[in-house]
């Protein structure tokens, strides 16, 4: 953290004048890119965003540079450094069109935030694409048939192998081949977005921008579409997709003057959304079967019911008999409730009791009567408390926060608790253990222990799912002792 804080200092000075007060790591997703909230001693806000792939930093950067001339909505990105590693750029909040949906339900409004972003993404395809030079994109130029054989076969191995589906291997391709040949020769190829999901739509004064086409090509305008629309969180009723997709073809009529045939769109969206949910589901196997990551987890039900209406509403004008039949096997309701059962039975009485305690006081009592678990002394870390705007606040706190996580021992510190406690925690899901205590300890419980807990106990929810209880034995009155 030392060095990323080094590295965006340098950076905010050089390129905008200002200084750095606080700097936060903000949640990862799905890939290995790091980001940071930074806040400047103006109280102006950036993410900062680090990845050693430069390849992809490098296509990220130059769409952002290029449509930004454009007016088009995207981040700005406002400094890079000599590595290609860092860059900085727009902070457009926390609050996806995703997580507005939620909020809000199924209103009109949430439809009309889908409209924008709708005809914000039009633009994005069709304007991003004059002028853009393609030889600029990390992973293919375009997305042609061999690109639709990749997510096929992404959907097979990562997905039918991983869940011992039966099928007809040859047959498999054949109909893989046919797909691809159909849909590879879409016309009407502009910008393709590529992970277009409500989760990449950042929503800020009801307005829509979008982020995470880092890995866009050249490619037919439905793809996108089938990715916002068919989205397995968001859970959009057949009306809604459909009237979205009617209000997407009329603009595209009237705004941008395309010669769209309704039927011919949609037959080619059919193909399209097929292609997309088989490699959601692919992605959701690695993600989640492999990775054990309980966000992708809980999406596959949600991911085989999307399969199960695109069966239902959306025919295609070719044949592909073997993949229909796998399809049909997939949808059936046992298949997804012994899936959902299946997904969360294996360890699901496991508890991981977390405390942060203070040596001064002795350690937590095991309620579980099983022993053993872990005991972490955080006292080699410098201690928040010395310091006399700490003294009153807690690991809890939001600068007792920032100050742990910007001290370079405590980041080494936590990284090795998660790899310890991560690989019991997984061991006792195999075995179906059902408690597991993890403990805390500084001088006084207030700071260091506090925000450690605080910190695997998120980890832990958000990479494997499991119950928790989180306790701080010193919450109620805080003690005042010397600062070790």
């Amino acid at each position: 953290m030392e060095k990323v804080k080094e590295v965006f200092s340098t950076l905010l000075e050089n390129s905008i004048g200002e200084k750095i007060e606080s700097i936060e790591s903000l949640p990862k997703e799905g890939s290995d890119r790091n980001y940071y909230r930074i806040i400047t001693i103006k109280g102006n806000k950036y993410v900062g965003t680090y990845n050693i792939n430069v390849k992809e930093n490098l296509s990220f950067i130059y769409f952002s540079n290029f449509f930004s001339q454009k007016n088009l909505k995207v981040p700005t990105v406002f400094a890079v450094d000599s590595t290609n590693q860092y860059y900085i750029q727009s902070d457009l909040g926390n609050l996806s069109l995703l997580d507005k949906l939620k909020q809000e339900g199924f209103t009109e409004k949430s439809k009309n935030l889908y409209k924008k972003a709708l005809m914000a993404l039009s633009d994005l395809q069709i304007k991003g694409d004059e002028g853009l030079n393609y030889s600029n994109c990390f992973s293919g130029q375009t997305f042609d048939s061999g690109a639709i054989m990749a997510d096929l076969l992404y959907f097979k191995y990562y997905f039918l192998r991983t869940l011992k589906i039966v099928y007809d291997g040859p047959q498999l391709i054949k109909d893989f081949d046919t797909l691809a040949d159909f849909l590879g020769n879409v016309p009407n190829k502009f910008f393709l977005m590529r992970d277009c999901q409500a989760r990449n739509i950042m929503v800020q004064e009801e307005e829509v921008v979008f982020i995470d086409y880092q890995g866009g090509k050249k490619g037919p305008l439905p793809y996108d579409v089938a990715s916002l629309l068919w989205q397995a969180k968001a859970e959009l009723s057949w009306e809604w997709k459909s009237d979205l997709t009617d209000f997407y073809i009329d603009h595209l009529k009237k705004e941008h003057n395309l010669k769209i045939e309704s039927h011919l769109f949609k037959s080619q969206l059919n193909g399209f959304v097929l292609i997309r949910l088989l490699q959601v589901l692919g992605a959701y196997g690695f993600r989640g079967l492999f990775e054990k990551r309980t966000h992708f987890l809980e999406s596959i039900p949600q991911g085989l019911r999307n399969l199960k209406l695109w069966l239902e509403k959306c025919p295609l004008t070719v044949e592909i008999p073997e993949l229909t039949a796998i399809i049909e096997k997939l949808i059936q309701p046992d298949f997804i409730r012994k899936y959902e059962i299946n997904k969360a039975t294996p360890g699901a009485n496991l508890v991981v009791e977390i405390n942060s305690f203070s040596y001064k006081k002795g350690l937590p009592s095991d309620e579980s009567n099983n022993g053993g678990g872990f005991i972490f002394d955080c006292r080699s870390i410098l201690n928040p408390g010395r310091f006399e705007a700490y003294k009153k606040l807690t690991g809890k706190d939001k600068p007792v926060s920032n100050f742990l996580v910007n001290n370079e021992g405590m980041v080494k510190f936590l990284q090795n608790v998660k790899e310890l406690v991560g690989q019991s925690v997984e061991n006792y899901l195999e075995r179906d253990f059902s408690n597991l205590q993890v403990n805390f300890g500084c001088t006084g419980g207030q700071h260091r222990s506090v925000f450690c807990a605080e910190a695997l106990n998120k980890y832990l929810k958000n990479k494997y799912g499991v119950k928790t209880i989180l306790n701080h034995n010193n919450e109620i009155n805080w003690p005042k002792v010397d600062a070790l």
